[in-house]
């Protein structure tokens, strides 16, 4: 792959590269806001590109006008136009299937609704959805995906415009396309294909900024072709120093202390800046090395915790006037310290028997250098794949730790550990009281109820005692085992009659994690 001249397009594919290593790491909320920055900032590019060709065609056409030899050029401008407009639909299209609703003719749940405005906002609902993209992008045994194609598509744009330039310039103008594709990474790393290295369950707030930065290789290469046959007519555009700004593309905008605060600055330019305008870069007035692209980094050791701000500064002269212009700008980050939250996303109990989820959060620290362990209760903890952990213990204790470790920290969280509250012994909905005899027949039998639990865990009766009581009669009784009538008592339940009165006594249940049965208590039924 060439290296881009311009120092935009330099820009972008660093991002990129950032990018693609952010998507190695554990995916946590902080790195989810750092891919929607990276996709607002390429939309933002994207939509400076368009800006920057607005001018061009017309410029083309003029100076196509000086000869009739020249003609040829200025008729190459729609059918390339055409080109990047249906190749940039295409990929909008993906997203937005990704993205909208099905009513909107998507897949996914669309943006957030602000509560107090009723606005949607800019919080991707599916955001960390990953079955989106593998099943649009990538396929499944059902529909094939869509990515080869998308790549098949990209090759065909790429070598349809390039089919467009006079066959002395191809091998010059081939070296600005910036629609690239790596067939030689995947198979390196032996994926199963293209599109399975780079949209293969990878979240859909991850993705977006892959797709936009698609957009912006198509657009920075029409942009490219647009100024190849401006040089071809003999026009200079106008709008090559019109608009510019400082920018700082941080590693991290939130760092550790001790660490350093690592930044790339440059001056972006609305419309493209000329690779022969010398560019300078200053921070609180000490210049910077800046590279042939106009790239500058810039270093600080993070010393202290709070918030840090430096003033960056970029000078450029116009090679045609030979004025100077100076752009100022002022940028922050934070210093912070590294921390630990563990928290029981339930309750803070840990109940015998169950499974009690767990999460474990360390700002500043990878999640591989994160250790975990636990103790007190007979406690074990286990990692699950979406980077939580369960917990699961078999005594009661009034104290079981959560124990973390991670480099520089550790820290310690303290819970109980109790059985599974007592469940209620349940005939139909009631506890008891008034109940007609039809209804009081129909009963299978005797069954608990574990109310105002969150937790998915389920008691059994062991047994219990039956009582009927009947006017002018002595009391019968029968012992029944496990939860639904044996045949004896389902003999009693049988002559309930208007007066009776039915006992159910020394109930006894088993939850998960008793070593023995417990006593529920007691239900009196008056048959009406």
């Amino acid at each position: 792959m060439s290296i881009p001249k311009e120092p935009r397009q330099l820009m972008i594919n660093i991002m990129y590269l950032v990018l693609t290593a952010l998507l190695a790491l554990n995916v946590s909320a902080e790195v989810f806001n750092a891919f929607k920055m990276v996709d607002k900032g390429l939309v933002k590019s994207n939509k400076a590109l368009d800006d920057s060709m607005t001018a061009l065609p017309e410029a083309i056409r003029t100076g196509a006008k000086k000869k009739a030899s020249l003609a040829k050029y200025a008729d190459l401008i729609d059918p390339a136009r055409d080109l990047s407009g249906n190749m940039n639909d295409y990929i909008q299209n993906l997203v937005d299937q990704m993205v909208k609703t099905p009513e909107e003719g998507g897949v996914g749940r669309g943006y957030a609704i602000d509560k107090e405005t009723g606005e949607f906002t800019d919080e991707l609902l599916d955001k960390k959805n990953y079955d989106i993209t593998t099943r649009i992008l990538v396929g499944n045994d059902k529909q094939d995906g869509s990515g080869e194609e998308l790549k098949a598509k990209l090759l065909e744009y790429k070598d349809s415009l390039l089919a467009l330039v006079d066959d002395e310039d191809k091998e010059e103008f081939e070296k600005n396309i910036a629609v690239q594709i790596d067939d030689k990474t995947w198979q390196e790393k032996k994926k199963l294909s293209w599109s399975q290295m780079n949209f293969g369950h990878m979240p859909l707030q991850a993705v977006l900024p892959l797709m936009s930065k698609f957009q912006n290789d198509v657009k920075s290469t029409e942009s490219a072709f647009l100024n190849y046959l401006a040089g071809k007519v003999g026009t200079t555009t106008e709008v090559v120093l019109d608009k510019f700004a400082v920018v700082s593309a941080p590693e991290k905008s939130y760092i550790i202390k001790g660490e350093k605060y690592k930044s790339e600055l440059f001056l972006s330019a609305a419309a493209g800046a000329d690779s022969k305008t010398g560019i300078t870069i200053s921070v609180n007035g000490q210049r910077l090395k800046t590279n042939k692209d106009g790239m500058a980094v810039f270093e600080q050791n993070a010393s202290s915790v709070g918030i840090k701000k430096y003033t960056a500064s970029a000078s450029i002269k116009n090679p045609a006037t030979g004025e100077v212009k100076t752009f100022k700008k002022e940028f922050s980050y934070e210093v912070g310290e590294r921390s630990v939250a563990i928290s029981a996303t339930k309750m803070n109990v840990f109940y015998i028997g169950v499974d009690n989820p767990v999460e474990v959060s360390a700002a500043g620290v990878p999640s591989k250098d994160v250790k975990v362990g636990i103790n007190g209760g007979g406690a074990v903890i286990n990692k699950n794949g979406d980077g939580t952990y369960t917990v699961r213990v078999s005594t009661p204790a009034p104290k079981v730790a959560v124990n973390v470790t991670a480099p520089g920290m550790n820290a310690s969280k303290d819970f109980r550990s109790k059985r599974i509250p007592d469940p209620v012994p349940k005939l139909s909905k009631s506890r008891g009281g008034a109940m007609g005899s039809g209804e009081f027949k129909v009963q299978p039998g005797v069954f608990p109820v574990l109310e105002n639990f969150d937790f998915d865990a389920k008691c059994n009766v062991v047994g219990f005692r039956l009582v009927r009581v009947a006017k002018r009669q002595d009391p019968q009784f029968a012992v029944n085992r496990g939860g639904k009538y044996t045949p004896e008592a389902g003999s009693l339940i049988k002559k309930a009659t208007p007066g009776d009165k039915y006992f159910y006594e020394d109930i006894k249940c088993k939850c998960p994690g008793d070593p023995a049965p417990r006593d529920i208590g007691t239900m009196v039924f008056n048959i009406r």
